[in-house]
C-alpha cells in the first residue's frame, strides 16, 4: 500500500499538467469557458510600483454579478497593509469592494509583474455558474501608485453560442486585455 502511495505522489509531481489544467483536466470542448488574457505593461518609470487590478463582470445596468479576481499586495509592508489602497480601483471599490472582507478566496491574489497573464474558467465555476443568459460587459480596472488609473470594458454575451474572441487594449495601464468565450 505505501510503495502504492509512493507511486502515485511521484507520478502527480513529474506529471506535465501545469497548476492551470488541473482545474479544466475534466472540462470538455463542450463545457462553456472563460478565458481572459490580461497584459501588464512595462513601464520606464522613475517609481516603478505593480499596479492594483480588478476584473468583474456587470449586467447592463452595471451591477456588478461576479468578481473575477483582485490582485492587490497581500502582505503588510513599511509602507502599511495592502487593503488601504484598494478604494484607489474606483469604480471596482464603489460597486462591489467595499462590502467585500478581503482577502476572498478564489478570488484575491498577490500583484501581477509586467506580462501577460490569463485566466481561465469553466462555466461550471462559481464565479460564472450563477449567471443568467444575457448581455453583460467584463471590466478590467488597474491602478498604480504615483501612476494612473485605467479601466477596459468588453462587452460579452452568456453563455455563448459561438467561439468569440474581443481584444482590446489601454492606453497606460493596461496593455492587450483579450476575452476568449467558448461554447
Amino acid at each position: 500500500m505505501n510503495r502504492t502511495l509512493l507511486l502515485a505522489l511521484v507520478a502527480i509531481a513529474f506529471s506535465p499538467l501545469s497548476p492551470e489544467s488541473i482545474g479544466n483536466a475534466q472540462d470538455t470542448p463542450e463545457t462553456p469557458q472563460l478565458e481572459l488574457s490580461v497584459q501588464i505593461p512595462r513601464l520606464d518609470v522613475s517609481e516603478y510600483h505593480r499596479p492594483y487590478v480588478a476584473i468583474w463582470i456587470q449586467d447592463k445596468d452595471r451591477k456588478v454579478v461576479s468578481n473575477l479576481a483582485v490582485w492587490y499586495q497581500l502582505k503588510e509592508n513599511d509602507e502599511g497593509e495592502g487593503t488601504k489602497w484598494l478604494p484607489d480601483l474606483r469604480q471596482w471599490w464603489r460597486r462591489t469592494g467595499r462590502s467585500l472582507e478581503m482577502p476572498v478566496d478564489g478570488i484575491s491574489s498577490a500583484t501581477r509583474p509586467a506580462g501577460k497573464h490569463t485566466i481561465k474558467l469553466p462555466a461550471k465555476d462559481s464565479k460564472l455558474s450563477q449567471l443568467q443568459p444575457g448581455q453583460y460587459d467584463l471590466v478590467v480596472e488597474a491602478s498604480r501608485e504615483v501612476g494612473g488609473r485605467e479601466l477596459v470594458t468588453i462587452p460579452m454575451q452568456w453563455p455563448p453560442t459561438e467561439k468569440t474572441s474581443v481584444t482590446e487594449t489601454g492606453k497606460s495601464e493596461l496593455g492587450e486585455v483579450k476575452l476568449t468565450l467558448r461554447p
